[in-house]
């Protein structure tokens, strides 16, 4: 019998692959736990329209991440920090702070887990912070720390 996954399935195939597989082993494993269909005739083209459908939204999330790269290669953002003696500065400006000084000042709804930070920001200038909006799509944006 020929089935269409669903799923991953360990010693099996990927999901989206068709397997050749016994009678026994897809009545009684892969339909029932729904890791898998019978690849029939209307099942394959539902799958092949699902494929098209999926790809077509993976474009255009890659388009919006283009677009949204290149706004946020253009802008900056301020944050300030308190300085002790010798301009030395207290505390450092971690990712949660650049996300909400992107919302507050772009408008921009940018989750702290897409900025890549090795490490807080914890002198003051001008950084540039690698936002990963995408797998495929990094914008570089300036971070201006000054003395408050």
């Amino acid at each position: 019998m020929e089935v269409v996954l669903l799923e991953d399935v360990k010693a099996l195939g990927k999901k989206g692959q068709i397997v050749k597989v016994n009678d026994g082993y897809a009545r009684n494993f892969i339909l029932p736990k729904k890791l898998g269909i019978e690849a029939t005739a209307k099942n394959l083209n539902d799958l092949k329209l699902q494929k098209a459908n999926e790809a077509r939204v993976a474009a255009e999330q890659l388009e919006a991440a283009k677009e949204l790269g290149a706004k946020l290669s253009e802008a900056a953002i301020t944050l300030s920090i308190r300085a002790g003696e010798g301009g030395r500065a207290f505390g450092s400006v971690s990712g949660k702070e650049i996300s909400a000084a992107i919302k507050s000042q772009l408008g921009y709804d940018i989750d702290k887990k897409k900025l890549v930070l090795p490490e807080p920001l914890k002198t003051f200038g001008t950084h540039e912070v690698p936002v990963k909006l995408h797998k495929d799509v990094t914008a570089k944006l300036n971070v201006k720390v000054i003395e408050s």
